[in-house]
């Protein structure tokens, strides 16, 4: 009973800490642009937003205790280069000002119009901040008490809108290869595979503190709590993109605040900006309290103290403050292209890890497959900021999956091979 009890509080935690403010705002802005395209659309968006997370937290787990465990398989200057660039990414660049610009366009501004997202941004990372101090006590506070009522608001809301939508789904607006590359792309921006990494460590510490001490023990209770908050989040993230579906807005120039808004108050009537103002909060909250703390955390420990912990959560607090006031779908359109390039490194790094880990114990395959998902894609982001000339970028396209973002998948695995070939070779002549 006790099992369960813990397997409970760290999942819901862990759900609570990946659903923040991009995993409420993308899915139904993603179903709006669908048609009908619903459940190819939900499988794509869960590959990137959901299973790839949970293979982060395995990737981990298998490895260690912590994501420098994770980087120290391949080179030991890797987790702290990888994990700082991860961190300065899911931390005060994008992510945590993206929680706050959140909160005040959905949870604040409908109520109270003439409101400065200044003050908003003062309130709320000075709550983050409070909670952060103490990071022993994050886990269980997340995991108790914030993160069911969370899902309550959001399974009555989702709920009520399947029972009764909006409106019917729409005609078929893009192809099902379109929908599915939309929504594995749009994936990316929940951050969740690069906060996984680092969630794990997190996770791994509330597991031990709990008394699972045992290597067999920790596996079990973190795989467990990842596959329940794997179903929380399959569930909210399906149910989210079918509103957006089924929203009837025709607009799909719509910000991404506003439409969510105009679904909640179409579902739930007087009371929609209520409960959406209050997921918000406790969505946006939950995931700062948790992103900041991991930044400590990290960098603490990367500088071997001299910068002190709460120094890192007073600097990352102020910087996300600053950086939040710029406003939801700037932070989302400036984030696209860095993200375009971490994402598929770290891709690489946790299913190469996780699918090949027992058997591949050697180096070089993994750091060549690195290597190749690095070069193609700084070319995806070169392709993205348009720098690259039609010619060329015809002749890039030729790469497999190139076109949808995706050609970091065939290089990595052919050099992943080369790699095993030449560690295979190596060996044999050395004898």
């Amino acid at each position: 009973m006790k099992r369960l009890r813990d397997i409970t509080t760290i999942g819901f935690a862990l759900f609570a800490m990946f659903f923040g403010a991009g995993n409420l705002l993308l899915p139904p802005f993603i179903g709006l642009q669908i048609g009908n395209h619903v459940w190819i659309t939900i499988l794509a968006f869960g590959l990137t937003g959901i299973l790839l997370p949970f293979l982060g937290i395995l990737s981990v787990t298998n490895s260690g205790d912590s994501f420098d465990d994770l980087g120290h398989r391949i080179n030991k200057n890797l987790a702290a280069i990888l994990g700082s660039v991860i961190m300065i990414c899911i931390g005060p660049l994008i992510a945590l000002p993206r929680t706050a610009a959140t909160t005040f366009e959905v949870g604040v501004l409908p109520s109270f119009p003439n409101s400065n997202p200044v003050w908003t941004s003062i309130l709320f990372f000075s709550i983050t901040w409070l909670f952060s101090i103490v990071p022993s006590k994050v886990v269980d506070l997340v995991g108790n008490i914030l993160t069911p009522f969370l899902l309550f608001v959001l399974i009555i809301l989702i709920g009520m809108g399947i029972a009764n939508p909006i409106a019917d789904l729409q005609l078929e607006m893009l192809s099902s290869q379109e929908a599915f590359t939309l929504g594995f792309i749009e994936g990316y921006q929940t951050l969740d595979v690069l906060a996984s990494v680092i969630f794990a460590g997190i996770i791994i510490s509330a597991t031990k503190a709990k008394g699972y001490d045992s290597i067999a023990e920790k596996n079990k209770v973190v795989i467990a709590s990842g596959a329940l908050a794997a179903a929380c989040l399959f569930f909210i993230y399906g149910g989210l993109i079918y509103l957006g579906a089924t929203s009837n807005i025709e607009n799909t120039d719509i910000s991404r605040s506003a439409l969510l808004i105009h679904i909640s108050n179409s579902i739930l009537g007087k009371y929609g900006t209520l409960a959406i103002a209050i997921s918000i909060a406790l969505a946006c909250l939950t995931t700062a309290i948790a992103l900041t703390t991991a930044v400590g955390t990290f960098f603490s420990k990367l500088t071997n103290g001299k910068l002190g912990y709460k120094l890192l959560v007073t600097a990352s607090c102020l910087v996300s403050g600053v950086l939040s006031v710029t406003g939801v779908d700037n932070i989302i359109q400036f984030a696209y292209p860095p993200l375009a390039f971490v994402y598929p490194i770290v891709i690489t790094l946790v299913l190469y890890i996780v699918i090949f880990g027992r058997f591949v114990k050697t180096k070089l395959p993994y750091i060549l497959a690195l290597i190749a998902s690095t070069v193609i894609a700084a070319l995806n982001v070169m392709k993205i900021l348009g720098v690259l000339h039609a010619d060329i970028l015809a002749w890039f396209n030729h790469i497999p999956f190139f076109a949808y973002e995706l050609g970091w998948v065939v290089p990595s695995f052919v050099f992943f091979v080369i790699g095993i070939i030449m560690e295979s070779l190596s060996f044999r002549h050395s004898r």
